[in-house]
């Protein structure tokens, strides 16, 4: 699959954000708030379906990700800004948002910092706010575990990434097979489809900058600047029935905090979004 756009742009600040752009790049303008150990490549696979649906799908590294520069000490509300940057200078100003898995949490901030601009949000497979009481218990072993590591022996953590990217970047079908295997019979065939290879390029550049990956996991659990219920922009809830990694009731009760949700519910495991990409889209244009 070919990237349509992969480029660095430099904000005001001076620091650089790198993306990824895929479908028709005359289409209505989607950013991709990318998930948790991924990047910008992690919707190459939308590529097709953002064609067909007229999408210009804007999928940015976030700060210490893939190509950008690192950001210490961010937040997810300050994601926003650099969202804003970004588009001013590739001349986008009316846009919906989409995040997945842990991307869900910027896709929300996204949408509450420029409600003049975000037309729509769609949270995918995401987490609720993990500052809320009992929220952090819920997670997968792994992310519970690499988040008390960045908080507490940061350099064991960006260890770890660094192992992720050798092996990874050594054995990228083995590593993809391994990772389908983990994950459950609903991604495994996903990331099968997909190619083990692709998912390993992914996982490569995710972890390109260790202490970028291991900042991603302190910020998430940094307090954010807004509640569910504070979100006035439309709201699209998506998750898959055989989702292995999000708790079951967090779609339905992240949905009835937000005053104008829908929540969808499809076939499908913490990738359901592979499944149903055209779907997503079409929503998000409303």
């Amino acid at each position: 699959m070919q990237l349509a756009v992969d480029r660095i742009v430099r904000l005001m600040d001076g620091r650089s954000v790198s993306y990824a752009q895929y479908g028709n790049p005359g289409g209505f303008p989607i950013v991709n708030a990318h998930g948790g150990l991924a990047c910008r490549l992690d919707v190459a696979a939308a590529d097709a379906a953002a064609a067909a649906a007229g999408v210009r799908l804007i999928s940015p590294d976030r700060p210490g990700v893939g190509r950008s520069d690192p950001h210490p000490g961010r937040t997810i509300d300050d994601w926003a800004r650099d969202v804003a940057g970004l588009l001013d200078l590739i001349d986008v100003d009316r846009f919906a948002v989409m995040g997945w898995s842990m991307g869900g949490q910027y896709a929300a901030a996204v949408g509450h910092a420029l409600p003049h601009r975000v037309t729509r949000v769609a949270i995918i497979a995401g987490a609720r706010p993990l500052t809320e009481p009992g929220i952090f218990d819920e997670l997968p072993t792994m992310d519970r575990l690499l988040s008390r590591a960045a908080q507490r022996v940061p350099w064991l953590a960006a260890q770890w990434f660094r192992i992720m990217r050798l092996a990874a970047g050594a054995a990228p079908t083995w590593y993809g097979r391994l990772a389908a295997r983990e994950l459950g019979p609903a991604d495994g065939s996903v990331l099968r489809e997909d190619g083990f290879a692709a998912f390993a390029r992914m996982t490569c550049q995710a972890v390109r900058q260790p202490a970028g990956a291991v900042e991603e996991y302190r910020a998430w659990m940094r307090p954010r600047g807004f509640a569910p219920e504070e979100l006035t922009v439309p709201v699209d809830v998506w998750a898959g029935t055989r989702d292995e990694l999000v708790n079951e009731s967090w779609p339905h009760r992240l949905a009835a905090r937000i005053p104008n949700a829908t929540l969808n519910i499809r076939d499908g495991g913490h990738f359901m979004a592979h499944l149903h990409y055209r779907e997503i889209f079409d929503a998000l244009m409303r």
